[in-house]
């Protein structure tokens, strides 16, 4: 019933629009604006206070902000100003929000970088090298919330990845966290805000223009405007599409920052006949020095990432490698920089090789050195970290080793070369090497190729020891069409990379298109129907995996989302395999159909739910994929998820459940002090894992850190942890 549901849901979006004909949105994309940033001798007081603050009202403002929804190209409903100024050492931001109900602004949650995307929020991206393919952005809402992150690459990534692997995809880098001030003040005409970005925080070229861009989000309204209008299906990622910030005349910083570290923490495994509980106590630190303003140094020694969170429980359902994406903020940090390949599937460099072994148990970093950043129009970044022995795992010392070289063209388009190496320390004869060539060919605004070509060398024999990919991509006149082909050989190995499968051919494809309803009536937002395909084949020629993807999103005004699809699924085994305890998938051709349900409300809302449903064959047999979150919001202080995975599966070898529990609970004292809790249950492993997190933020993200750990296996206690962490940042160049 699901699937006839949602088959006939699908053709009949997609009969919509084959009847209507393309809405060419180009027309407010063809000027780009142009701002002045003003050159002052003394910098504002970091309060908030815009209205009525000198300094800010003897510049003149801009703001005239286009939307993007709901009624795309219309001017905002509400006026925004916004003002930039710079000092010798700091840039400066104040924008002042004007709005009709201030009493009604919506906020969520109060920690750095909290998604912003449902909320009333200003947000812009500089692009300190005017290059229209990396920059920063930074943000805030009424509560004064510092939010930032990197793009690299526009904020371009990899399709059809396998949605289950649960990675972050594409050039956008949240896990950024730079020193900087922001403050905001809610009075009678709205809200207003002032940011203060040291310029040792950003590296920039001096004497450029920067390219810039503004977001404003108006919940009431369901408003996202910009101030360098988008196309539909665009972001503020978007920098070749920017506008133009002038009249920066700005000097070289100095930049020398130490972050030292203490930590103390109690362990107990609970394993051991007679537990013990064990005390260390350990010291570390990073060194970062801005070689030129667009070149940076860090150094890091005895590495320590106590205060990340965990990763969160996944059930492989399948034969292929799970993916856990990399969350440890020394890796995080430029990370666009070194990343090659397909992420989520091929990645040619995969950070969580340094540091983790394959049973997931810490590897420790003795410490390690990265220097990456710009000369002109090329990247450059060189990383070399050295792990420690764990004699018990049978895990000698290592050296890693990344060196990174991409050049960018005019036009979208970019050259660069990649070299990948671990090297045994205590073996001559124990390395592995990956070499790699990549690029993009930017096809005007809209189109574009991209593609590499990738090696791998070890001491063992192997052929075929090659990988590849090439991708092209249509993105404009609300069609997004993407086509690309990617080969594995047998013999490639990428030991500090991730491979979600070896030895594959795979084509795929996805065909996409915005409609918007002209009338402004219309309760719908937007109707985004699309097919999509991806296919694994051996090199035999024998089809392991086809995926024919047919789907609508129904967005509305409201902000409530339903997504209609089915999917043609072939799962080819070539050899029996156990997906469950005494449950085994023989060999053989299995072709199916399933229908997939998705739901989601406002989630702007203080309870909000999202429900996904899926239901068909699978391995000869059935399976019911089911999945529910229920968010709760109380203010802007207490926030929290709680999510069930219910996997049933009827098959001819046995049937099975697989069900994990996830609840994630925050509460936000101030935007600086919080308090985290993840508590997981998976049913597989009969496994209860519990993680405490308490944060008293400073610079940068650095600050006090108390963090508690507690794993319980069907029943019985596996250990606890204690970790109390304490770092700072110290300015040595002012």
């Amino acid at each position: 019933m699901l699937f006839r549901k949602c088959f006939f849901l699908s053709l009949y979006s997609l009969a919509i629009v084959s009847a209507l004909s393309a809405q060419d949105n180009t027309t407010t994309t063809n000027t780009r604006p142009t701002a002045e940033a003003v050159a002052i001798t003394t910098g504002p007081t970091i309060d908030g206070e815009v209205i009525n603050d000198g300094i800010w009202q003897d510049i003149v403002p801009f703001g005239d902000l286009t939307q993007t929804q709901p009624n795309y190209g219309l001017a905002a409903t509400e006026k925004t100003e916004i003002r930039i100024a710079y000092t010798s050492d700091t840039f400066y931001v104040s924008v002042v929000c004007y709005d009709a109900e201030p009493q009604n602004l919506v906020v969520s949650d109060a920690l750095r970088d909290a998604n912003l995307d449902n909320t009333d929020a200003f947000i812009f991206i500089l692009d300190t090298y005017k290059d229209g393919q990396n920059g920063f952005i930074f943000g805030t809402n009424s509560l004064g919330v510092e939010y930032d992150a990197q793009v690299d690459n526009e904020g371009q990534g990899n399709f059809n990845v396998n949605r289950q692997q649960g990675g972050t995809i594409g050039g956008f880098n949240l896990n950024w966290d730079a020193s900087w001030e922001v403050q905001t003040q809610v009075a009678d005409f709205g809200w207003s805000a002032e940011f203060a970005i040291p310029l040792r925080t950003i590296r920039f070229q001096s004497g450029k223009d920067w390219g810039i861009n503004f977001r404003r989000n108006i919940r009431k309204s369901n408003e996202i405007v910009y101030w360098a209008a988008m196309p539909i299906g665009f972001n503020l990622n978007r920098l070749s599409l920017a506008g133009t910030l002038t009249g920066l005349k700005l000097r070289s910083p100095g930049n020398l920052k130490i972050i030292p570290y203490a930590l103390g923490r109690l362990d107990t495994d609970q394993t051991l006949a007679d537990p013990t509980t064990e005390f260390t106590a350990d010291v570390g630190g990073d060194i970062k020095y801005s070689i030129t303003p667009s070149l940076t140094l860090d150094l890091t020694y005895n590495t320590d990432f106590a205060q990340v969170e965990v990763d969160d429980q996944q059930v492989n359902l399948d034969r292929f490698n799970l993916f856990f994406p990399e969350k440890r903020p020394f890796f995080l940090e430029n990370a666009g920089l070194f990343s090659v390949g397909s992420p989520g599937e091929v990645d040619l460099f995969f950070s969580r090789r340094i540091g983790i072994g394959d049973s997931g148990n810490v590897v420790p970093i003795i410490g390690g050195a990265r220097l990456s950043g710009k000369l002109n129009r090329t990247n450059v970044g060189l990383l070399s970290m050295f792990t420690d022995d764990v004699q018990e795992a049978g895990i000698e010392k290592n050296n890693f080793t990344v060196a990174r070289v991409n050049h960018e063209f005019k036009g979208r388009t970019a050259l660069g070369a990649v070299l990948v190496s671990r090297t045994g320390l205590q073996s001559d004869d124990d390395y592995n090497r990956t070499y790699a060539i990549d690029g993009k060919l930017g096809l005007g605004r809209k189109a574009r190729m991209s593609g590499f070509y990738a090696r791998t060398n070890d001491p063992n024999d192997t052929i075929n020891a090659h990988a590849f990919k090439f991708q092209t991509d249509y993105v404009w006149n609300n069609w997004e069409m993407r086509a690309g082909y990617t080969e594995v050989g047998q013999g490639f190995n990428p030991e500090v990379g991730f491979l979600f499968r070896s030895a594959f051919r795979k084509p795929e494809g996805l065909i996409l298109y915005h409609y918007r309803p002209k009338n402004e009536n219309s309760k719908i937002l937007e109707l985004r129907p699309h097919v999509s395909y991806r296919g694994f084949w051996n090199f035999d020629g024998f089809n392991e995996t086809s995926f024919l993807h047919i789907d609508n999103h129904w967005e509305f005004k409201s902000g409530l989302e339903i997504h209609t699809g089915m999917n043609v699924t072939t799962e080819g085994v070539l050899d029996a395999f156990e997906i469950s305890d005494g449950v085994v998938v023989q060999p053989g051709t299995y072709d199916h159909t399933e229908g997939q349900l998705i739901f989601f409300t406002n989630q702007s809302n203080p309870i909000s739910i999202n429900i996904r449903s899926v239901a068909g064959g699978s391995f000869g047999g059935k399976r019911y994929l089911n999945s529910g979150t229920l968010r709760l919001r109380s203010g802007d202080k207490f926030n929290a998820a709680f999510t069930y995975q219910y996997n049933k599966f009827d098959l001819p070898g046995g049937d099975f459940t697989a069900n994990i529990f996830g609840s994630k609970l925050s509460y936000s004292f101030t935007p600086q002090m919080y308090l985290q809790g993840l508590i997981q249950n998976n049913t597989v492993d009969k496994l209860w894992a519990v993680n405490l997190r308490f944060g008293w933020l400073q610079r940068a993200n650095t600050g006090l850190f108390i963090v508690y750990n507690h794993n319980l296996q069907d029943g019985d206690p596996l250990n606890n942890s204690f970790i109390i962490k304490y770092s700072r940042m110290f300015d040595l160049v002012k």
